[in-house]
């Protein structure tokens, strides 16, 4: 069973094709800003369920529930495929985001959000030493974890490598690289995004085709993960007409 905790992302679980078996509603909780979550619930033939506040705090995985939790199937992680196909039903250029083992499910979650919300077309993220799509990720992404392909993989080079194979130009977020408003990005592409803490691992580096880095004029070096790939996402879609 996963939990959905939140009211915005209850809302957008609700209206994607997530498979929500309860909803369970504070008795405490102001009934009026969940009368939106209570019509979509009854729409969807879910049962809705009235808990006491103790209730969801224990269920809570983050204590941020806003009264509400949604108890959901667990994540159905996608194919490759999938988000090749969804971009091709878009009719648009494919886009995939690479997260190479970042372990924060605040950073995992923004991310995601960001790539939903700017026109990526799935993200990829390592089964082991990584983040996975758990309630936090849902909560921080706003619920865009339910729209956008997320895509689990034993190996991120293999998969690298099989994009390749489908014609993708793999460009990585590193400061070794080229400023990234001086780079085309008019090819079917994915991002590879580095680890908060040492950036891109070496062997994947090595399999980028080019390096992209955000100029910075502070006196801090660096951004935090989820903030560089929003921005160099950003950059990307700007140039592709967002």
């Amino acid at each position: 069973m996963r939990i959905i905790e939140g009211r915005n992302p209850v809302i957008e679980a609700l209206r994607s094709d997530a498979k929500i078996d309860t909803i369970l509603v504070s008795r405490e909780a102001n009934q009026g800003s969940l009368n939106k979550i209570i019509e979509l619930a009854k729409a969807k033939n879910v049962r809705i369920k009235n808990v006491d506040k103790t209730t969801l705090d224990r269920l809570s995985e983050n204590k941020r529930h806003q009264g509400v939790i949604a108890e959901a199937m667990e994540y159905e992680y996608k194919e490759i495929g999938d988000i090749l196909d969804y971009a091709k039903n878009r009719g648009e250029m494919p886009f995939v985001i690479i997260l190479d083992e970042i372990t924060d499910v605040h950073n995992l979650g923004a991310i995601i959000r960001s790539a939903e919300c700017l026109g990526a077309h799935g993200v990829i993220i390592p089964k082991r030493r990584a983040a996975q799509v758990n309630g936090v990720v849902a909560k921080s992404s706003a619920g865009a974890v339910e729209y956008l392909p997320v895509v689990r993989v034993t190996n991120i080079s293999q998969a690298i490598e099989e994009l390749k194979e489908k014609g993708l130009w793999i460009y990585g977020a590193d400061m070794g690289g080229k400023n990234v408003n001086e780079e085309k990005f008019d090819v079917p592409m994915a991002l590879v995004i580095g680890s908060e803490g040492s950036g891109i691992g070496r062997l994947v580096k090595e399999k980028c085709d080019n390096l992209v880095k955000i100029p910075m004029k502070g006196n801090v070096g660096s951004l935090n993960a989820s903030c560089a790939a929003s921005i160099i996402i950003y950059e990307i879609m700007k140039q592709r007409g967002i």
